[in-house]
């Protein structure tokens, strides 16, 4: 055996070549003898306190030391009490005067004495785990027992796992567990050894020694202290190691159930509700199941985080069968299984089930098995349900019963929720009603209230009513935010009144609010439809200053606003910063140039644009094909115009509209190709595409001035079977040409029966 070196206090080091065991037995013990190793007392009994203390006494003698005297404190039984020479050698103050002991009981012990033995090793590792930096002298002495067939029972080897790896030699910690005789692997020692590994990061490591715990030929199975160590680590956040997936812990989870191994229910909830919000609440409901059937208790909390996944997911099929899962194991819901309920029928729209369960809660539905009295909230979330799809009546009758109701009396949220479905039903009278019964009964608003009504104002045509209220407001200290100034700022450019949404932006900044996206893009656009380019630059200068970026709808607002202004250098610079920052054109941005390219003129780069709109996968729409044509025909271009016109009719997809008709038939009559304008009258007939006053109108303008008299008599014939109502410069164009010509008389019945309508030109 390796010599191994104890140091001594005032003592010179002792050389301690084969001094462990050197005359122990074989390996070979009996398995019972083995057991008995891991149960003996630690305790001694009384009567021995006396000879340990003489034990003591002796060692602490200078030497030479007179051991003889020992034996008859030591052997003089025919069987010494095992314990005995643990309480000795644990009590010595160095790990060198207790290795000498155990020497000295090693060499005195009768044969077969493997309790007492391994008793003494223990306490010999006990001291030497006391003194610094002792890890290498423990596995020393580890080795040392192995060669020598010194058993190690249960309390010396998880002993040494835990020093070795409080000093980071969790290779050696697991050598040991391994080595371990299997019948002395109790669950104490399997803890032990997950424990050790969990905490030093070796998730894998500790997950394998698990499995052996688990495994149905296994004597020594988990217990709760098991389900402690695991999950107290798998659930901590940051934890060394790798982090076991929710699923692959509520796999565990389920397989410790079968030993009877719970969660307990904070993390059982914790799990479910991690499982439902990573979409796999097939997986968190399989774990309820479990748990319920194999004994666990179960109280509302896990239950409660299940309806939430599950409401999520709109499975309200398996909703009602937990609830009956509950009701049969006599679980008790409350306020949040209840609120959970309601909330989730509310959000999917389905009000009347939502009351179903509101009143079933209250234990006024013919089961009366379940009472819970309903809290704010479950009062709030139906209040609010029922404002979502209209029935706000109904929800101010819920409220009017919490205003009877002392302890559930409504607060700030009712009085939202009521608020804000009348201002979206439009009723804003009905909706200041409540704000003043609101007041009155002493609950103060907020932000929230004053948004709801101001957005109400604004979306309902009362906006100087909304600034006024604003102002009101603030004058009693309450401040506007961000929402507030934006339904300000959109309602005053919906209205062009960009002054005044550009005023309300400045307050929004002096205000110390942060403007959100909405609120730039809202202006942005206003700006640049009221041709205020210079402005709409400065907020998104001041935009990108806050941290956003242009989205592709602000760049074609943009583009448009530059094209009216025929600033191209300015479009260049927009379709450049759009390639800079990864934003590509849609339809609408490709549309909005080769509009702008046609009407400069610029057909050759407008013909450009669109095969690359179609190059990059965008099919040219009939605003596409619609800009190319009005251009060609305002160029006196006609026959390219029809070009295209036939181009788009054959090959491609988008079938000409009333709208390209009409400028097509007009240019023609204005050129004097008045037949090939009624042909194309006729083609819109045969493709079913309507026409409208305005076709009308330029093919009499046409037909009048080539006199071409019995066709305006067959159109005006048509007008009325398409029930197309004529309007002023109709009855124009007929009232003077007929008239000229003694046709009185076919222009009354044309006009009988109709209601001219104003022009439409």
């Amino acid at each position: 055996m390796k010599a191994t070196l104890l140091a001594a206090s005032g003592q010179t080091e002792l050389l301690l070549h084969g001094r462990l065991l050197c005359q122990c037995p074989s390996r070979h013990y009996h398995t019972s003898l083995r057991r008995h190793l891991s149960t003996e007392s630690d305790v001694p009994p009384r009567d021995d306190e006396s000879v340990v203390n003489q034990v003591l006494n002796v060692f602490q003698t200078p030497e030479p030391r007179d051991l003889d005297q020992l034996h008859p404190l030591l052997f003089s039984e025919s069987t010494p009490s095992p314990s005995r020479f643990l309480q000795i050698t644990r009590r010595f103050a160095s790990s060198s005067l207790a290795l000498e002991f155990f020497d000295y009981v090693k060499a005195k012990l009768p044969t077969k004495q493997y309790p007492s033995l391994s008793l003494a090793l223990q306490g010999v590792l006990e001291v030497t785990s006391r003194e610094p930096n002792s890890q290498n002298r423990l596995l020393e002495l580890y080795r040392t027992s192995r060669e020598q067939d010194v058993p190690l029972n249960v309390n010396g080897a998880t002993l040494l796992m835990r020093s070795f790896a409080r000093a980071g030699m969790v290779d050696e910690a697991l050598l040991v567990f391994k080595e371990l005789d299997a019948s002395l692997k109790n669950t104490h020692v399997y803890n032990t050894m997950v424990d050790v590994l969990l905490r030093s990061g070796r998730t894998d490591d500790a997950l394998h020694v698990l499995e052996e715990m688990l495994k149905p030929d296994v004597e020594f199975h988990p217990n709760d202290v098991t389900g402690d160590i695991v999950f107290g680590e798998f659930f901590k956040w940051g934890k060394l190691g790798r982090s076991l997936a929710e699923e692959e812990i509520a796999r565990l989870a389920m397989e410790l159930c079968k030993h009877n191994v719970f969660l307990d229910t904070i993390k059982l909830t914790q799990l479910i509700t991690k499982l439902c919000r990573n979409g796999k609440t097939g997986r968190a409901w399989d774990l309820l199941y479990d748990v319920m059937k194999l004994g666990g208790a179960v109280d509302a909390a896990p239950c409660n985080a299940l309806l939430t996944g599950l409401g999520r997911k709109r499975d309200f099929q398996r909703m009602n069968d937990l609830m009956a899962k509950m009701k049969e194991v006599e679980i008790q819901p409350n306020n949040v299984t209840f609120g959970v309920l309601i909330n989730h029928l509310c959000k999917s729209r389905r009000i009347d089930e939502a009351i179903e369960v509101f009143e079933g809660m209250r234990g006024r539905t013919e089961n009366k098995e379940v009472y819970v009295e309903p809290d704010v909230i479950s009062f709030n979330t139906l209040i609010d349900g029922l404002c979502k799809v209209g029935r706000q009546d109904e929800g101010l009758s819920l409220m009017e019963q919490m205003r009877k109701q002392n302890e559930c009396a409504p607060n700030t949220v009712t009085y939202n929720c009521l608020i804000d479905g009348f201002c979206k039903a439009g009723d804003i009278d009905k909706a200041l009603e409540i704000f003043n019964q609101m007041n009155k009964d002493g609950v103060l608003p907020n932000v929230v209230t004053l948004n709801s009504l101001i957005d109400g104002m604004c979306k309902h045509g009362r906006i100087s009513n909304a600034v006024e209220f604003l102002y009101e407001m603030q004058s009693k200290g309450l401040k506007a935010n961000a929402v507030t100034y934006t339904s300000l700022i959109n309602a005053f450019c919906n209205v062009n009144n960009i002054d005044k949404a550009m005023q309300f932006f400045s307050a929004m900044l002096s205000s110390g609010c942060s403007p959100d996206a909405i609120a730039y893009y809202s202006l942005i656009s206003g700006l640049s439809l009221a041709g205020r380019l210079d402005d709409a630059c400065f907020v998104v200068s001041k935009m990108k200053e806050a941290g956003f970026c242009l989205d592709l709808v602000c760049y074609n607002v943009l583009i448009s606003g530059f094209c009216r202004k025929n600033k191209l250098d300015k479009v260049h610079e927009m379709l450049n910063e759009m390639e800079q920052t990864g934003i590509k054109p849609d339809t609408l941005t490709y549309n909005t140039m080769i509009s702008y390219l046609s009407k400069t003129g610029n057909f050759g780069t407008a013909h450009r644009v669109m095969k690359m709109m179609i190059k990059e996968g965008f099919t040219p729409t009939v605003v596409t094909y619609g800009a190319l044509i009005h251009a060609y025909c305002l160029n006196d271009n006609v026959d390219e115009a029809m070009r295209i016109f036939r181009e788009m009719s054959s090959t491609s997809k988008v079938p000409p509209n009333t709208i390209i008709y009409n400028m097509l038939i007009d240019s023609l009559c204005k050129n004097n190709d008045v037949e090939v304008a009624l042909s194309l009258m006729d083609g819109m007939k045969v493709k079913e595409v309507r026409p409208n006053t305005t076709t009308y109108n330029a093919m009499f303008k046409g037909l009048r001035e080539n006199s071409m008299l019995e066709k305006a008599f067959e159109l005006m014939d048509r007008m009325i079977e398409d029930a197309c109502n004529p309007d002023y410069v109709t009855m124009e164009i007929l009232t003077e040409w007929l008239s000229a010509v003694g046709e009185t008389v076919r222009l009354k019945h044309f006009v009988q029966g109709y209601e001219v309508s104003a022009s439409t030109a």
